[in-house]
């Protein structure tokens, strides 16, 4: 990747949109230019698709629940118990991570009723040895798409890894 495929990633994580119109206006990279590269991008599976971020509060869903589960440990647990979770209504993103926790959830929610039933989704996973849930009281930060944390500086120095 060069700078121009930086430019258009990051007008994407900008914008919300892989209109070739919006980037190549954001960018001044020609139209032609930024099509064959976002072509390109999906070729090579670092886009995946059109982004269009919702704001969950206005729809609605205006709790975040932090969730740490440990669970039994056994062979493959975690793509077992990683699956059961994400299956889990209202679960957004789970991570298996290391130390004490096994995986972390993330979770949307409308209301205490949806809480309760998510809990209780999450102990019926056999799995499950216990769960320890925390309430987002004030979201500081909530970049749906990290390319905009990183400088164009970054992101170059490091995708050239990976060509």
């Amino acid at each position: 990747m060069d700078q121009r495929d930086i430019q258009i990633l990051q007008a994407i994580a900008e914008l919300g949109t892989g209109s070739p119109d919006e980037i190549a206006g954001h960018t001044d990279i020609p139209k032609s230019t930024v099509h064959y590269r976002l072509t390109k991008l999906k070729d090579a599976g670092i886009v995946t698709n059109d982004l269009y971020d919702i704001d969950l509060e206005k729809v609605g869903f205006d709790i975040t629940v932090i969730t740490e589960v440990a669970a039994e440990y056994d062979e493959q647990y975690h793509k077992r118990v990683g699956e059961k979770l994400a299956d889990v209504e209202g679960v957004n993103q789970v991570y298996f991570t290391m130390g004490e926790t096994d995986f972390v959830v993330i979770s949307h929610l409308s209301d205490r009723e949806m809480v309760h039933r998510l809990i209780s989704d999450y102990e019926r996973i056999d799995e499950v040895v216990r769960t320890s849930s925390r309430f987002v009281i004030e979201t500081i930060k909530d970049e749906p798409n990290a390319l905009n944390d990183f400088d164009s500086e970054t992101l170059l120095e490091q995708t050239q890894e990976i060509e």
